[in-house]
């Protein structure tokens, strides 16, 4: 396996562990508020018990050093509380998604070996706690199902009676021990698995935290999922500065827009989709928006446009774009005294640790301007994936370079533009198309909603382009339509979709990228 990490950027490392932050912010702070909700506000003092407690329980269910425990949970206290209590006894957490049904959480499950595997009772019309006891059975490892909230099936506890204060504790693991495992929420159509230590993903929160200009006064509110790592990133800030973690369960415009106006967040986290549909709805303005200086948008790629029109309404703060993925945490960012044109162009600089460099089609580094393969190496990049052989052989260079699969430029101020996705690229009779900025343009169509550009295979040209999209109501665009547009738009002919299909929605991952894997052409 690739030591990649180890080769460059260990010396950005510490002792720290989740334990040990929760434990400096007790002694640091332990009054000051640490969870923020509707219903209430923790302070640090009090989530340390709490997540004792837990811990406590977790060692009565016979959960240790090295365990692991699955959540899929939504944005809620008993999904930091299960994730620190964890910590706490040694265990690893392994996320799931929200959106994913009962078999994608069971490979989850079977691929981790959890031992425990915590979910909400209820979530819309479906019942996961109930679908994961149904499925122990066929799940060797899985000893428990811990349900949270609403009505308890048989066959899973109660998250509120695990808990058992005054149990004994083991001591905490060390900052090189197994601390998560996140699925890969990429465009591909099957996940892999990152497990990684304390060493990597907190060197990157801890590196970046004056960046992003998190301090004890601030509040963080993350639209993103904690089981993405992108939330999870936002709450490792958070323990950093010392400040708040302000919940959103379940997003939606109007309860996004609740969020802000009643924890006054200084620190906003969110997917493109997210800012865009709130802006919309005609919701944002800067009166409501006027206590967050800093906006971090990342998850999916967004239009320079977007990025300007979301500026106009952040009148008191910074919106920023950020790079990240599941085997490197932030990758880089556009930093907060960095002009709006740099985060509408780009992702900005490497994370400090953390270096990039983009390279051609055998592997040579490229000089600036050129676009090619991005790469990176650094202080919070994975060593591989988790019992994955093949995967791992192709996702490092010889030299230690994680290939991220984009394709970027990279400017002369060392500042990264993602164009594209290496897998994405439509091999049109030798002719490799880009698509990214077709599907930009298509987006812009008034009938479309969303666009997605995928090969299809084709016996003369080896491959041709193929479109995806959702219609807006009523509208029934036509390929005719696409190409005047396009041709209208200044898009070379060569590059124009020769297939559309219609659709009433996309496979999205948890940052509303679509799942291109999962796009079939029929016939």
């Amino acid at each position: 396996m690739p030591q990649t990490s180890i080769a460059a950027g260990s010396e950005f490392w510490t002792d720290d562990t989740l334990t040990a932050l929760l434990d400096r912010c007790v002694r640091d702070r332990g009054d000051r508020p640490a969870i923020l909700t509707a219903d209430e506000t923790v302070d640090y003092r009090t989530l340390s018990e709490r997540i004792d407690a837990l811990a406590g329980g977790l060692v009565a269910l016979g959960i240790g050093r090295g365990d692991a425990i699955a959540v899929q949970l939504p944005n809620l206290p008993a999904f930091l509380y299960t994730i620190l209590a964890a910590s706490r006894i040694g265990a690893v957490t392994s996320t799931i998604h929200m959106p994913y049904g009962p078999r994608e959480a069971a490979d989850a499950i079977r691929h981790a070996g959890a031992k425990a595997v915590f979910a909400v009772a209820t979530a819309g019309e479906r019942r996961p706690a109930e679908e994961l006891v149904k499925l122990r059975g066929d799940l060797p490892s899985l000893a428990h199902v811990v349900a949270v909230g609403g009505e308890i099936p048989d066959g899973a506890l109660a998250f509120d009676d695990v808990a058992r204060p005054g149990v004994p504790l083991p001591s905490p693991p060390a900052a090189g021990d197994p601390y998560v495992m996140l699925f890969t929420s990429g465009t591909s159509s099957s996940p892999k698995a990152v497990l990684t230590d304390y060493r990597r993903f907190l060197a990157n929160a801890r590196l970046n935290c004056s960046e992003k200009q998190m301090g004890p006064g601030s509040i963080m509110l993350s639209a993103a999922p904690f089981t993405h790592l992108f939330g999870l990133y936002s709450f490792h800030l958070t323990l950093y500065g010392g400040g708040a973690t302000a919940l959103l369960p379940a997003f939606s415009p109007p309860a996004l827009v609740e969020a802000v106006r009643s924890f006054r967040p200084s620190h906003i986290f969110a997917a493109p989709a997210h800012i865009a549909s709130c802006l919309e709805a005609g919701l944002l303005d800067g009166e409501t928006l006027a206590p967050v200086h800093y906006c971090v948008v990342s998850g999916a790629k967004a239009a320079p446009s977007f990025y300007r029109r979301a500026q106009e309404v952040f009148e008191n703060g910074r919106v920023a774009q950020l790079w990240g993925m599941t085997e490197c945490q932030c990758g880089m960012f556009t930093r907060p005294y960095e002009s709006i044109e740099q985060a509408a162009w780009g992702c900005g600089r490497p994370s400090p640790g953390n270096e990039a460099r983009v390279c051609g089609a055998g592997g040579e580094p490229l000089p600036t301007g050129e676009e090619g393969e991005l790469q990176i190496r650094g202080a919070s990049v994975f060593d591989g994936y988790h019992r994955n052989d093949e995967a791992n052989a192709a996702a490092f260079t010889d030299d230690g370079w994680f290939r991220t699969g984009d394709r970027a430029v990279i400017d002369d101020i060392g500042a990264v533009s993602i164009t594209g996705r290496e897998k994405d690229l439509i091999n049109r009779g030798g002719i490799k198309i880009n698509p990214a900025d077709v599907e930009e343009a298509i987006d812009r169509h008034p009938d479309i909603v969303q666009s997605a550009i995928v090969p299809m295979p084709d016996r003369v040209l080896g491959e041709r382009s193929c479109c995806f999209a959702i219609a807006r109501d009523g509208a029934e665009p036509s390929l005719g339509d696409l190409a005047a547009w396009l041709e209208a738009e200044g898009i070379a002919r060569l590059k124009w979709p020769e297939r559309l299909i219609l659709v009433d929605e996309m496979p999205l991952t948890p940052t509303r990228k679509v799942i291109k894997g999962r796009l079939r052409i029929p016939g």
